[in-house]
C-alpha cells in the first residue's frame, strides 16, 4: 500500500519519548501462589485443616482471578502496578523515587522458575518510604534495566530544568541588584 502523503523524518531513538511498557507475568505463578499459600495454611496449625480445602478448589479459583488481575506498566514518569481481587491494590510510583531494584529467589521461587523484583523506594520524610514486590515478571532482567535507566533519564532531565530554573532565579536577582544599584546611584545625585 502506498501512501500520497511524505515520509515524516526518523526521530533518533535518544529524543523520542519512551514508549509505555507493559510487563508479562509467567503462567507458573499460579501454581507457585496455590502452593505458597498452602504451605503458610500448613505451618499456621490452626488453618492447617484449610489447605486441603485450598489446595482442590479455592486456591485454584483464587490464583486465576488473581493473574488475571495482574498489571504492571512502566512510562517515563512513573511505574503503576495493579493486583488483588476482593482488596485491589494499585500503586504507582514515580521513577525519580526509586533508590533501587533487586531480584529475590527463594527455593520455592526457583523451583517455578520465578523471581521477585523488589522495588524500594525513598520519601521525602521519615515513614513515607515504601517497598513493592513484582512476583513472576517475565524477563524481570529486562524490566529492571529499563526502570533504571528511565529513573536515570528523568532524573537527568528534572536536574536540567532545575538548573535551567535556578539560573533563571539567578538571573533575575542580578537584575534587580542592577536596577537597585541605578536607584541608589539616582538617589545619591538627587542629595549630592
Amino acid at each position: 500500500m502506498t501512501s500520497d502523503t511524505p515520509a515524516s523524518p526518523a526521530v533518533p531513538a535518544d529524543l523520542a519519548a519512551p514508549a509505555t511498557l507493559r510487563a508479562a507475568f509467567n503462567p507458573l505463578l499460579r501454581p507457585y501462589l496455590v502452593v505458597y499459600v498452602a504451605w503458610c495454611l500448613l505451618v499456621t496449625v490452626v488453618f492447617s485443616p484449610l489447605t486441603v480445602v485450598w489446595l482442590l478448589g479455592i486456591g485454584q479459583w483464587w490464583a486465576r482471578h488473581y493473574f488475571e488481575r495482574l498489571t504492571c506498566e512502566l512510562d517515563d514518569r512513573v511505574l503503576n502496578f495493579r493486583k488483588g481481587i476482593l482488596f485491589q491494590v494499585e500503586k504507582t510510583i514515580p521513577l525519580e523515587n526509586i533508590q533501587d531494584v533487586t531480584f529475590i529467589e527463594g527455593p520455592l521461587l526457583r523451583r517455578f522458575h520465578l523471581t521477585v523484583l523488589r522495588i524500594e523506594t525513598a520519601g521525602q520524610s521519615q515513614g513515607q518510604a515504601h517497598n513493592m514486590q513484582l512476583a513472576g515478571i517475565i524477563d524481570a532482567d529486562r524490566l529492571r534495566a529499563e526502570i533504571l535507566l528511565r529513573r536515570d533519564r528523568l532524573r537527568r532531565e528534572l536536574a536540567g530544568a532545575r538548573a535551567d530554573h535556578d539560573a533563571a532565579q539567578l538571573a533575575a536577582l542580578h537584575a534587580i541588584r542592577d536596577r537597585l544599584d541605578d536607584i541608589a546611584a539616582l538617589l545619591r545625585r538627587e542629595r549630592g
